[in-house]
């Protein structure tokens, strides 16, 4: 996630919040948001709300996601993740991509994996020979 520089993120009660200015490296070749950067904001805030659900704080990995585009995102993008309901394996989650102005600019809906043995633990961290 750090990849893509968000200048903003929170994460509390189920709730998280992603905020990106669009960088031209980030743009497809019409100049509005890529897909890919849009669907990996709406994974990385559905996961954030997701874990920012489970008192345990267990980490979560992604086994199903939807994506609806709605219109081109042009410079700022907010992501904004809600995690509808959990249980003790699985977390599902809404996520959206909003403009500054409150404009949808896609949507989403995913299926998390929790996992149990990381809770607790660190992220881990990559190294430069990393993929």
């Amino acid at each position: 996630m750090a990849h893509l520089e968000p200048h903003y993120a929170s994460a509390q009660d189920g709730n998280a919040r992603l905020e990106l200015k669009l960088q031209p490296w980030q743009r497809n070749g019409m100049g509005v948001a890529h897909g890919g950067v849009i669907m990996t904001l709406l994974d990385a805030v559905m996961a954030m709300a997701a874990k920012s659900a489970d008192p345990a704080g267990a980490w979560v990995v992604t086994i199903e996601m939807k994506t609806s585009f709605l219109r081109p995102g042009r410079d700022e993008l907010i992501a904004l993740g809600f995690c509808e309901h959990r249980s003790t394996s699985m977390a599902f989650c809404r996520g959206e991509i909003k403009d500054p102005s409150g404009r949808l600019i896609a949507t989403a809906m995913g299926t998390f994996r929790r996992m149990t043995a990381l809770a607790g633990r660190r992220a881990p961290t990559q190294t430069a020979d990393d993929p």
